[in-house]
């Protein structure tokens, strides 16, 4: 029997549980689920035979070392901040790791070790990034094996709410780590359109004019992910004159969060001692203050915009409590703390609630001399708050992967993320038997 090590049991782990433990007996694989809260673990395998739940601090090696020493494979699904630690007693011991984050400068170094020792570190495995790369590379493989020349590339993808379930302002609930909601974008975004590198700093990231239409769906407004250029050659698109990677959200959205990061409200910056005694309307005008240099959020709001804006403003920070007089967390240490306790009471996703993903591809190419497009879009609806469609579209290509990894489907080794056919074919086939296809239309 396989024995597959998962680390970290929240939000987006319930679906890869499932799958795991569906496949176990089939697969004679056995799963064992680490979390600093064993209780959360215990409740996410449901007693299952083919699991278990142990529950310690990841940050201590020998614990660590002990259990991944006993693994075949191994999920990390902690922050990625603690991979680093998983990675480096994967290596020790001659691992398989898999993670749904972006490849950092930690994990690129150990890439020579890996092939050395014969194991697969398998990263960006989730959603987005995962699902976009291998559904995006999967096009542009097949466009140049037409004889295809692809001009103009955008991948966009949101975790949003579903439109049965939407109910506030935002048009929006919290489906994921909230901490990556009130930081998304903090490290500004570089893309190429025409030829030309865009550099968006954060200040003006959420901006947004562009809108994206998915069919049967209202249109969605788009902000830059972080560093698009950095795919071009992983997606064998250097010459391409535009090349975009964004995430979606509502126009409504865009247009509060915009003020939220123009008056300091994500800083991270540590409070000064008193602040914690501020009511949220104190704390906000403090906050727009030090930022802006303007004495409230209405004077602010007033000299930056038209008067509809800030109406609409007004209204979205109205409603999250953001002008109340109730008292900000007293555990907060930053601005970005208040935010984040802000989001999680006001933005929660209920039992009864549904979540969405919507991802879209657009390209632009020449082939046999004419000039085509093809949009290729997915949508995926939760079927309530513990089983999202974003736990699905995380969870599923994580569990997909350890599957064909641990079978011999998948044979890559080193560092790798799923941009190659070897990867990308068997998981999107796989992906589509549990209903997560995409829906191509050519003009």
């Amino acid at each position: 029997m396989k024995e597959i090590l998962l680390f970290g049991a929240g939000k987006s782990a319930t679906v890869l549980i499932d799958y795991l433990l569906e496949n176990a007996a089939a697969e004679q694989w056995r799963l064992i689920v680490v979390d600093a809260d064993p209780e959360l673990a215990a409740s996410k395998l449901g007693g299952s035979p083919y699991g278990e739940a142990q529950g310690f601090d990841i940050s201590l090696p020998e614990k660590r070392s002990a259990a991944i020493s006993r693994a075949d494979l191994v999920i990390s699904m902690m922050p990625p901040t603690l991979h680093r630690l998983v990675a480096a007693s994967c290596l020790e011991h001659s691992k398989h790791l898999l993670t749904a984050s972006y490849v950092d400068e930690n994990m690129r170094s150990l890439e020579g070790a890996l092939i050395e020792k014969g194991v697969i570190f398998l990263c960006e495995m989730g959603l987005d990034p995962g699902i976009d790369h291998m559904s995006a590379m999967q096009l542009i493989d097949q466009i140049h094996k037409e004889g295809g020349t692809i001009h103009s590339f955008a991948s966009h993808c949101g975790g949003l709410i579903a439109p049965e379930s939407d109910d506030n302002p935002w048009h929006y609930k919290i489906s994921w780590n909230p901490r990556n909601i009130v930081m998304a974008g903090s490290s500004g975004a570089v893309y190429r359109h025409n030829n030309q590198q865009v550099t968006t700093a954060y200040q003006q990231l959420f901006e947004g004019t562009g809108l994206v239409h998915v069919p049967g769906l209202e249109p969605f407004a788009w902000y830059a992910n972080r560093d698009s250029l950095s795919y071009l050659a992983l997606y064998g698109l250097e010459g391409t004159a535009s090349f975009l990677r964004t995430t979606l959200r509502h126009p409504s959205f865009m247009k509060g969060w915009n003020y939220v990061v123009k008056a300091g409200l994500t800083s991270e910056v540590l409070f000064n001692e008193g602040s914690n005694d501020l009511t949220y309307a104190g704390w906000l005008n403090q906050q727009v203050t030090a930022t802006t240099g303007y004495a409230d959020i209405y004077t602010f709001l007033s000299a930056v915009t038209d008067d509809p804006t800030t109406e609409t403003v007004l209204h979205l920070f109205n409603w999250l409590g953001l002008t109340s007089e109730e008292k900000i967390p007293a555990a907060a240490k930053c601005a970005a703390d208040v935010m984040q306790a802000v989001l999680e009471s006001k933005l929660q996703l209920l039992p009864g609630d549904k979540d969405m993903i919507v991802m879209l591809h657009e390209f632009g190419y020449e082939l046999n001399g004419e000039s085509k497009r093809i949009s290729s879009s997915l949508v995926v609806k939760g079927n309530d708050s513990r089983h999202t469609a974003m736990a699905k579209t995380v969870g599923l290509p994580l569990g997909i992967a350890a599957g064909l990894i641990l079978n011999g489907t998948i044979r890559n080794r080193g560092l790798c993320i799923p941009v190659t056919p070897g990867i990308y074919e068997p998981v999107l086939a796989e992906l589509a038997l549990h209903g997560i296809r995409f829906d191509e239309r050519t003009y």
